[in-house]
């Protein structure tokens, strides 16, 4: 809840800027001028870097016993208050093996933020120069010893925004739907659940939970990264878009700035394509292959579908999710996350999802968790209206909308009409599809024999993660209409 109102700040103030939201309250305290913060790379090209923040400064890291006295400049900066909501509907017809679902309904969440005046507080970047001009970093210090080379970059914090006031953040969500048959899940709405049963196959229930938020809690920050060579010498990176790194033993003889591990994944990559690469990311190092989630037991497909669906619904346990599943893939704890600051219902879901994700693996990383963990990645990189579209979208639309991009991606020219999948075919279902892709910047256009897309340049990355997005849940719920 805090981490989407301070992302919801971000993107208001700055969509394309420097700033970085933060995440957890409990990282406020280490985010101070001159902080040291970790910044970790993605596998994924699509994917924005991670942050996390530590509990040394720059002074810490740097051999000699005086301690760096950074200037620091104070202003106000502006008072926030905001509210987003919206309101969602949807049916979900299901039956597979011995399971059958019905579920029809329709709620609405809102996200209050008030966190009132706000100061600024800036480095004074010139200063910490002139006082750091002779001094080199400890290379034996245990936060560089433990830092992976190849993956991540040390930086300072450079401006903080704080609140100066106790301020708060609120989440309101309220749902009706009817079920018959097995549910497998009706807390979704978070904590504080309130429950009242009309008859045997009704149920309302709200939530509203209010986060108060102490007087001088950081919501955003931005860094400079620090060029670190293997003797100890070091350069911060001044000009908007420059990427540090660290030098390794491997690259003796290199100038220093190629010897430099860069992490950023928009920094020297090719354009993201419209259409979705066979087989390879862009990156060239890990394959973007879903087709292992379509051979999983119907069962263990039927479950896992309902679950992303609803996890598509709650931004922060997709989050939460997705590094969870980094994680298992690359066979690491995950200390980004604390499971216990996740409601009792999103921990119920991140667990149905693991267990789903993990279950028959022996030895290795499956090919299943793989895809489940490209699928999330793509997932959560969407915007909310697409999120929402998608969590909303049942199994026969998602087959339809997977037949019609695959054919779309495939031809350079218009298609004709006739092609469209039959579901497609109806109107309402036609303005589903548009809507869906719309929300990514991709406009369908038809007349009365041709059928043809338009993408805007804006678009970015987000048609490839749709079309992974779309592909992975076809695969998970293809057949699931069957009788």
């Amino acid at each position: 809840m805090f981490s989407k109102a301070t992302a919801n700040f971000v993107r208001e103030m700055e969509s394309e800027g420097s700033l970085i939201h933060v995440s957890r309250v409990n990282d406020s305290h280490k985010l101070v001028p001159m902080g040291l913060v970790i910044k970790r790379n993605r596998i994924w090209f699509w994917q924005r870097a991670k942050y996390q923040p530590t509990d040394f400064t720059l002074s810490d890291l740097l051999q000699g016993d005086k301690l760096l006295s950074p200037g620091v400049s104070e202003k106000e900066f502006l008072s926030y208050e905001a509210t987003y909501g919206d309101k969602l509907s949807g049916k979900l017809n299901t039956e597979a093996a011995s399971v059958s679902v019905k579920l029809e309904g329709q709620g609405s969440s809102k996200l209050q933020s008030c966190f009132g005046k706000l100061m600024k507080e800036e480095l004074d970047v010139k200063k910490l120069l002139r006082d750091s001009s002779d001094r080199q970093v400890d290379m034996q210090h245990m936060l560089v010893q433990q830092l992976e080379k190849r993956a991540e970059v040390l930086a300072v914090v450079k401006e903080r925004i704080l609140t100066t006031d106790s301020s708060s953040v609120t989440q309101t969500k309220k749902e009706q739907c009817t079920f018959q048959g097995v549910l497998g899940l009706v807390g979704m709405l978070g904590s504080s659940l309130q429950v009242c049963v009309k008859d045997s196959n009704k149920m309302e229930a709200d939530s509203d939970v209010s986060l108060e938020i102490p007087s001088g809690t950081v919501i955003a920050y931005s860094v400079l990264e620090l060029e670190i060579k293997k003797d100890g010498r070091y350069g911060i990176c001044l000009r908007p878009g420059t990427i540090g790194g660290i030098e390794e033993d491997s690259t003796v003889g290199r100038p220093f700035d190629d010897s430099l591990h860069t992490v950023d994944g928009k920094c020297n990559r090719q354009t993201a394509p419209e259409t979705l690469p066979s087989g390879a990311s862009q990156n060239g190092s890990h394959d973007m292959d879903l087709s292992p989630l379509a051979e999983l037991p119907q069962s263990t497909r039927l479950a896992l579908f309902k679950r992303l669906q609803e996890t598509l619904r709650d931004r922060g346990a997709l989050s939460y999710l997705q590094c969870l599943l980094e994680d298992l893939c690359s066979g690491e704890s995950c200390n980004m996350v604390n499971f216990e600051e996740l409601s009792e219902s999103q921990r119920k879901t991140l667990s149905a999802v693991l267990d789903s994700c993990t279950e028959d693996s022996k030895g290795g990383v499956p090919a299943h968790l793989k895809a489940a963990h490209l699928l999330v990645s793509a997932m959560e990189e969407l915007p909310d209206e697409t999120q929402s579209l998608l969590g909303e979208s049942s199994p026969d639309f998602l087959e339809a909308l997977d037949t019609l991009v695959c054919r779309l991606k495939d031809s350079s020219e218009p298609l004709s009409t006739q092609c469209l999948p039959i579901l497609l075919q109806d109107n309402q279902a036609f303005q589903q599809a548009e809507q869906l892709l719309s929300s990514t910047k991709v406009t369908l256009r038809r007349d009365k024999d041709r059928l043809w897309k338009e993408t805007e340049n804006q678009a970015g990355d987000l048609p490839v993660v749709l079309c992974l997005s779309i592909q992975g849940l076809s695969f998970l719920s293809k057949g699931l209409m069957e009788q």
